[in-house]
């Protein structure tokens, strides 16, 4: 006991309550804590089933069934409407077309609702699927949640049609996603 009192009185500053110094601590751990694994490629990916910027469900397997559908662009980012996040989606939005003649779907998710979906949308004309995973279900299947936060790393994921996980790519950067995933497409979608 008498260790572990010292290990607090030397992480918090003097003068704070008992109390105060537990909460710092638990914060401390809260944002030391290892994330989960991100999923790796040659791994299934898990279905799971989240709301599309309609309010309609959405699911993986049911867009796989898809005929014209070889693959499923899933990439997951932090929120709405930030610099970085709206690069990537207004990149994949003016590359859509080319995502569709190879019959691949592209989908973004984020730990974010149904309404700031729709506002993202329509604010830059995206003409993609956004799904909205408010309790982060999802970020948590794939282990790309920021740990104790609502919000998900940048990480793309290109899975097949048997739902194998063709490709992973984790990078801060968002215009890399785009040129990591073409690259990806070419190599497995003949």
């Amino acid at each position: 006991m008498k260790q572990s009192n010292l290990l607090i009185e030397s992480a918090t500053p003097r003068g704070m309550t008992r109390l105060g110094k537990i909460f710092v601590i638990l914060l401390l751990v809260a944002f030391n804590a290892p994330a989960a694994e991100i999923l790796k490629a040659g791994g299934l990916a898990p279905v799971v089933i989240v709301h599309d910027q309609a309010n309609k469900p959405w699911n993986l397997e049911d867009t796989l069934s898809r005929p014209t559908v070889k693959a499923v662009l899933m990439y997951f980012y932090p929120k709405d409407n930030t610099p970085g996040c709206t690069k990537q989606a207004c990149g994949f939005r003016d590359r859509i077309s080319t995502f569709i003649q190879k019959g691949v779907e592209v989908v973004g998710i984020s730990c974010d609702s149904v309404a700031s979906h729709q506002r993202f949308a329509k604010k830059f004309n995206l003409t993609f699927t956004l799904l909205a995973d408010v309790k982060c279900k999802a970020a948590d299947a794939y282990g790309v949640r920021v740990p104790k936060r609502n919000l998900t790393r940048r990480v793309s994921f290109l899975i097949g049609k048997e739902g194998k996980i063709l490709r992973v790519f984790d990078h801060r950067d968002p215009l890399r996603h785009i040129a990591e995933m073409q690259m990806a497409i070419e190599k497995h979608l003949q």
